[in-house]
């Protein structure tokens, strides 16, 4: 039991030292895209007997690039306590967002309003699910493919190639399980025989997989002066050397 009591005490310790080790903007835009991501999943954008796409695909690629960015700066057991924090906040904000919904007013017709922030409660448990699931894996695996540069790991092919690599697998099995989950299990039941084909959820797997990875690229670049920027100002120094890693490789 005191093992455990200590345990905690520094799992606890290094928290804090993290959360006020890494910059507030990425932190933040991080949780913001993940409550949108949660709230533009309610949508299907395109739907065809082979493919099918819903609103998440817009902001998901700034949830990956953010947690690959700080697993790059400080390492994935960071990245998966800021992924743990977001998706509490976006639990804590749905309920939130549910109670708002389900207080009655007389001052207009609301029902959109309470349609779309009230939720549905197995969009919100498979957003969760997924969104954990492939940000533990993306993080780790970005850790590992960062290990085979140890020459230059600061090296821009170093940054591109861990966050191309685990933001696409990482990308496909977040919209894979999210869609399984939502769209061919609970969608049949409580939405008039509304669902996707698991066909359908292979091709948005695929399909959102590419377009964040297009965006990755695109936005790569800012990615790696943030984090250049951060090496060279040694940004989080009393975390990374409470955990024993200097400056951040």
């Amino acid at each position: 039991m005191k093992n455990i009591k200590e345990k905690l005490k520094c799992e606890q310790l290094e928290f804090k030292l993290l959360m006020r080790s890494i910059p507030a903007a990425v932190v933040t835009l991080f949780v913001v895209s993940v409550i949108c991501m949660n709230l533009l999943a309610n949508k299907t954008l395109l739907q065809l007997p082979w493919i099918a796409i819903d609103g998440g695909i817009l902001i998901s690629w700034l949830s990956f690039m953010c947690m690959d960015i700080i697993t790059k700066h400080f390492g994935p057991k960071a990245s998966n306590s800021i992924t743990a924090l977001a998706a509490s906040i976006n639990l804590l904000t749905c309920l939130i967002f549910f109670v708002a919904s389900a207080i009655p007013s007389n001052a207009g017709d609301y029902n959109a309003f309470d349609g779309i922030f009230g939720g549905t409660w197995f969009i919100l448990l498979g957003s969760t699910v997924a969104f954990l699931a492939s940000g533990v894996i993306n993080n780790i695996l970005n850790w590992m493919i960062g290990k085979c540069f140890s020459k230059n790991p600061n090296g821009k092919l170093a940054f591109i190639t861990r966050c191309y690599i685990s933001t696409t697998i990482g990308q496909f099995l977040d919209n894979f399980i999210f869609s399984v989950i939502v769209f061919v299990f609970f969608a049949p039941i409580y939405w008039n025989g509304f669902h996707w084909t698991v066909l359908q959820c292979v091709m948005c797997a695929v399909t959102g997989a590419l377009v964040e990875l297009v965006l990755e690229i695109l936005f790569s670049p800012l990615g790696y002066r943030i984090t250049q920027k951060w090496h060279k100002e040694n940004v989080g120094k009393a975390y990374l050397e409470h955990m024993g890693k200097g400056k951040t490789k």
